[in-house]
């Protein structure tokens, strides 16, 4: 069993990702965020949905910037550049990867 809020505190303006399930085409990863200040940029071959499960996050994709905050979900497609622009304080992220 695994508490998803259980984890170790990454560097600041640094971000750990830990695969919590893999199974066939589907890929759960908990990401946790600390004080990021340099922008991050991503671009997945797969479909990704994404949970802020705690704090705040504003990730822009295709030019418009999504304030992110504790409940909020968002879906990004495959192929998708992303750019994580920054977080206030410690963000925990569900990110749910498919295909």
């Amino acid at each position: 069993m695994t508490n998803i809020f259980e984890y170790a505190l990454p560097q600041p303006n640094s971000e750990t990702f830990e695969t919590l399930l893999a199974k066939k085409n589907v890929e759960i990863k908990r990401v946790v965020s600390n004080t990021l200040k340099t922008p991050q940029i991503f671009v997945d071959k797969r479909d990704e949905w994404v949970v802020v499960l705690k704090g705040c996050a504003k990730l822009e994709i295709n030019g418009i910037v999504h304030k992110l905050k504790s409940g909020d979900t968002l879906f990004i497609a495959a192929n998708t550049k992303h750019t994580l622009l920054k977080t206030k304080k410690v963000v925990v992220w569900l990110s749910v990867y498919i295909g």
